[in-house]
């Protein structure tokens, strides 16, 4: 079967591209083993952010039993799954009922730079096409550590959100903001929660002082976090499992009746026999690409997580915006002219966009920074925890980072993007008239503290 375009994936990316695609009249294949919609709709974003909701409804509620608390979180997984199962059917069904869309639920592997080969539950096709995209997104990167492959308490992010009984006792391997997500949630829910970070500093990617505010955070809901502890083995003990790990040179054991794995993810590149296409990979084992996307074959395109970082669905959707502008439009829009701000979505959120403080001490910049805590800003409503930081460029005024720790700041840390792309220095969001009493003129006085 030949086909104008092939698509081997069904993540944001992979979708949105079939469906713009066949709208231009072109014969579409689309291929996905199992999470139509992709990482974020089945296992990553969505189904999280609605246990983030649902937890902070059950903490709400006061103080009770762990059991009325496990009730809690049956329900709220049952929930879950009836947001993704409706959007999942909704993405699929947006392809499948067009004519000239192919929707073919298998796993696909080149056998050709033009020619890929699919293996579907009950037979194997071979597509060939004209152009190719490709979008299978990534997985959790599993730990060299003993016993952990084994363990039937051992959980990625991807097999924890599919666990229907709240874990009394919950150790997340690492520290990164999977693993903040996850700590903040199941907390509220009533698990006791201990992550274990292999660095000897909590969140070394953020500044010290936006660092120690989430540590704060996440220790006021029962969370205990451990930094310079190296995991050495997962062991049955019984009705639980233990986690042993070394911290100061001194092996200790940890109780747990559930175990997270949040020590990355990796471009989901594995048999997709990538060689026999002449896709070149790079030392990370991501999909090289250039500006445009396009891989070292000149009709073949990576989008996604598969490229490797940063790894947002918001990116994704950016990919294929990217590749249609170089094949229908001006050839403009290029990856390299992409800051994406980012948030992590636990209680409160974290949003944040552009350099560090430290970062831009780094770089020799003549800064200026500005910090606000949360709990002087004039709508409080019991929002309280969490601060503000912003860094500027002290001669020019231009915004060059900002850390919002506070509730709603998914949403501030959008405005602060919209602003530095469009050029506009700090004045422009320090004198903005923002509506009463919201979080976001929170940015006033914020950007006023700059002198």
């Amino acid at each position: 079967m030949h086909y104008d375009v092939i698509i081997i994936g069904g993540g944001p990316g992979g979708t949105t591209a079939a469906k713009e695609l066949a709208a231009g009249g072109k014969k579409v294949a689309i291929i996905e083993d199992k999470h139509w919609g992709g990482t974020c709709l089945n296992c990553g974003c969505i189904p999280t952010k609605t246990l983030v909701y649902e937890a902070h409804k059950s903490l709400c509620r006061g103080e009770r039993s762990f059991e009325e608390k496990a009730a809690d979180y049956r329900r709220a997984i049952a929930r879950k799954n009836e947001v993704t199962g409706f959007l999942r059917g909704k993405n699929y069904a947006m392809l499948a009922d067009r004519d000239n869309v192919d929707v073919i639920t298998g796993t696909a592997s080149f056998v050709s730079p033009h020619e890929v080969e699919v293996k579907t539950a009950d037979k194997t096709l071979l597509l060939s096409g004209e152009r190719i995209f490709i979008n299978p997104g990534g997985e959790t990167v599993i730990p060299p550590i003993e016993g952990v492959r084994e363990n039937p308490r051992v959980y990625t992010s991807t097999t924890m959100l599919e666990l229907e009984d709240l874990p009394r006792r919950l150790v997340i391997l690492g520290g990164g903001y999977i693993a903040l997500e996850f700590a903040s949630f199941y907390a509220e829910f009533g698990s006791r929660v201990t992550i274990l970070e292999r660095g000897s500093r909590f969140l070394a990617r953020e500044d010290a002082d936006v660092a120690d505010s989430v540590r704060k955070a996440l220790e006021n809901k029962g969370v205990t976090i451990i930094t310079g502890a190296s995991a050495s083995a997962v062991r049955d003990a019984g009705d639980e499992a233990e986690v042993r790990f070394i911290l100061d040179g001194t092996e200790q054991a940890l109780p747990a009746d559930a175990i997270l794995l949040a020590t990355g993810r990796r471009p989901l590149t594995a048999g997709l026999n990538l060689e026999a296409a002449g896709v070149k990979t790079t030392e990370q084992g991501a999909i090289a690409v250039d500006e445009r996307l396009q891989t070292s074959v000149p009709h073949i395109w990576a989008l996604g997580d598969v490229k490797g970082v940063p790894q947002f669905t918001y990116i994704s959707l950016d990919d294929f915006r990217i590749v249609r502008d170089a094949l229908y439009g001006e050839g403009k829009r290029v990856a390299s002219d992409r800051d994406p701000a980012y948030t992590v979505f636990m209680d409160p959120p974290l949003g944040r966009v552009g350099l560090t403080e430290q970062a831009a001490r780094d770089k020799n910049l003549d800064i200026k920074v500005a910090v606000l805590p949360a709990a002087a800003i004039p709508r409080l409503m019991g929002e309280t925890t969490g601060m503000l930081k912003a860094v500027v460029d002290a001669k020019t005024g231009a915004i060059l980072g900002c850390a919002l720790h506070c509730a709603d700041a998914g949403e501030m840390i959008n405005v602060v993007e919209t602003a530095i792309r469009a050029g506009k220095g700090y004045t422009f969001l320090r004198d903005m008239i923002y509506t009463h009493p919201s979080m976001t003129e929170a940015l006033n006085d914020l950007l006023s503290k700059i002198k």
